[in-house]
């Protein structure tokens, strides 16, 4: 399963499901934000409650849960 399809600096055929994006740094922020090379799709991207929670583990198992896979191994890092 693809999480993102389009091709992204470092992840040339998309992003799968379950596998953390290159671009994100040791605090989870991405570092290509801001930059033309980033993909339209995470710009287009509006935060929200209903997928985002109130925590990080919340948002974590809100998407884990979207895109079919273990939560636990991203609430690990």
């Amino acid at each position: 399963m693809i999480s993102i399809s389009s091709p992204i600096p470092g992840m040339p055929n998309g992003k799968p499901a379950g596998v953390r994006c290159v671009n994100l740094d040791d605090d989870l922020r991405c570092k290509i934000f801001g930059r033309p090379e980033r993909p339209r799709i995470c710009g287009a991207f509006q935060p929200d409650p209903l997928i985002c929670g109130q925590s990080r583990a919340e948002a974590v198992g809100i998407m884990a849960e979207l895109e079919g896979i273990d939560a636990q191994q991203f609430l690990e890092k």
